[in-house]
């Protein structure tokens, strides 16, 4: 088994005792998947993207709702082992005590199971798998408000009222006088 950063913080804190991983309540998993993956998300967007910290928080927040780690989920799921899906059926057939505001029931538990599956490649140290099904979700991945702005060739949100305008007007402007 290699060796990852749950192994380095359990020898740092002196954590001796190892729990089975298969007793470990799905929520559990959940829980610490949630992080590890939204801190794999904001590593990458970090690398790739050198701007203001609220464009990196819109980016990751794009990646990291339940509705994305729901799609992922179809993604990966042909990609799994026999052991990795049972622990993704596990999470998400979890009886959570808290719903989420902004997704659906089978959003929120397809979500659920994405993360328990993170949190439990994460215990056991399986960081290069975790990394390969995270890679494999981004690459394939598109946030649904990029696809509906290549659908209609737009980049990003519909321009308000006024700003539409000025664009008006600025495109009058800007065009070169013809010629009689």
């Amino acid at each position: 088994m290699e060796t990852g950063l749950n192994a380095y913080i359990k020898k740092q804190f002196g954590i001796t005792q190892e729990a089975d991983i298969r007793t470990v309540n799905p929520l559990t998993l959940a829980y610490i998947g949630d992080g590890i993956y939204e801190l794999i998300v904001r590593s990458v967007m970090t690398a790739r993207m050198n701007t203001k910290a609220r464009l990196l928080h819109r980016q990751t927040s794009q990646l990291v709702k339940a509705e994305a780690q729901s799609e992922m989920m179809d993604i990966l799921l042909p990609n799994l082992s026999g052991e990795e899906e049972r622990v993704y059926r596990r999470g998400r057939n979890a009886k959570s005590p808290t719903m989420a505001k902004n997704a659906s029931v089978g959003d929120y538990r397809r979500a659920t199971g994405f993360e328990a599956l993170m949190g439990y490649l994460y215990l056991t140290d399986q960081t290069a798998r975790m990394m390969e099904l995270v890679k494999l979700a981004l690459d394939s991945y598109t946030p649904k408000e990029e696809r509906f702005a290549e659908a209609h060739n737009r980049r990003g949100r519909f321009p308000s009222a006024k700003k539409r305008q000025c664009l008006k007007r600025q495109t009058y402007e800007e065009a070169p006088e013809q010629e009689p």
